[in-house]
């Protein structure tokens, strides 16, 4: 039999073949085996082909044969992912607002190459969100990276930070000033990417949004803060601040409705401690940032929640309603 001309990239080929056109419900048979590496100008027989199914196996590649009538059929029985944790990840992709609808498909498009063309159509199937907002910076995977490197080499960062105007235009903020942050983490909140950081200039721990930095640049001087992020827990300072838009930092009691109890363990978590005070309502104490998110928070719970202290907090619930119903005139 005359060798193909592609015959050095046999075993890559033959890969391909199983990766892509089997999986647990598709089998190949032998004599279409040789048939595909034909297409690739790759010539083989049956006594090689068996001996390249047990060599894909050193490549991770596992693959079985079962008689089936009076022919055996091969097919991949293992692979880095199944299809259910693909799924996963390409619904927390395309639900990511971070992520630009064209990396989007382009992500989707390379899960896709981890399981069978079977497979791939059962993934291409589930994109059908990608009309949800997505932000419109396609440099957000640079500047992630570009964060994770100066934290890794201890260095401060230095960008630029934008806004949207009325006119559906990119604004630079500060007149264009730029920001020197020491980065310290990433935080993903409400679908969102945050860098937290520390400024040196006000002395305080600030978040950014990833995907509004622009022409960020890793700065030679070291990182500072350190003494304020050994105290921080990266989970519970999202946790407390709403929307990552922070406010002061309270201890606030609320009494809540039974049925809501779900919201606040969703909210906060199950370590919260819940006190019955009667047989329909329960207090609960939380550490939050004290911002009008939070307090918009509390208005969309309806009146099966409310403050009962600090007096500071409800007061500034009752200042927020009046303003709410100014604004809105809504009737008292």
């Amino acid at each position: 039999m005359p060798r193909g001309s592609n015959q050095k990239f046999k075993l890559y080929r033959l890969a391909q073949i199983m990766m892509e056109q089997t999986d647990d419900e598709h089998y190949i048979t032998m004599p279409e085996i040789i048939e595909e590496l034909a297409k690739y100008d790759v010539t083989a027989d049956r006594k090689s082909v068996y001996a390249d199914l047990r060599d894909l196996s050193i490549l991770g590649i596992e693959v079985e044969g079962e008689p089936i009538g009076n022919r055996y059929h091969y097919h991949v029985v293992s692979r880095a992912f199944e299809l259910p944790e693909l799924k996963l990840l390409v619904d927390a992709i395309q639900s990511s607002k971070f992520i630009t609808e064209k990396k989007t498909n382009r992500l989707i498009k390379k899960l896709e190459t981890l399981v069978s063309k079977y497979d791939a159509q059962k993934l291409q199937r589930q994109v059908f969100v990608s009309g949800r907002i997505k932000t419109m910076n396609e440099s957000i995977y640079y500047t992630v990276d570009a964060i994770h490197n100066a934290i890794s080499e201890n260095k401060k960062i230095k960008f630029q930070y934008y806004q949207w105007n009325v006119k559906k235009e990119m604004e630079l903020r500060h007149n264009g000033a730029w920001y020197h942050i020491s980065p310290w983490g990433l935080s993903w909140d409400d679908e969102n990417y945050y860098l937290v950081g520390y400024d040196s200039e006000t002395e305080q721990i600030k978040h950014y949004r990833v995907d509004k930095m622009l022409h960020i640049r890793m700065s030679n001087e070291s990182r500072e803060g350190k003494e304020y992020f050994k105290k921080l827990d990266m989970a519970d300072y999202a946790k407390k601040s709403f929307g990552m838009f922070r406010g002061k930092e309270q201890t606030v009691k609320m009494q809540v409705d039974n049925r809501l109890a779900g919201v606040i363990i969703d909210r906060f978590g199950k370590d919260v401690m819940m006190i019955p005070t009667d047989e329909e309502h329960f207090t609960v104490k939380v550490d939050v940032h004290v911002s009008r998110q939070f307090l918009g928070w509390l208005f969309s719970l309806g009146e099966g929640i409310k403050i009962v202290g600090p007096e500071e907090v409800v007061n500034q619930m009752k200042a927020e309603c009046e303003r709410l119903m100014g604004q809105y005139q809504l009737p008292q």
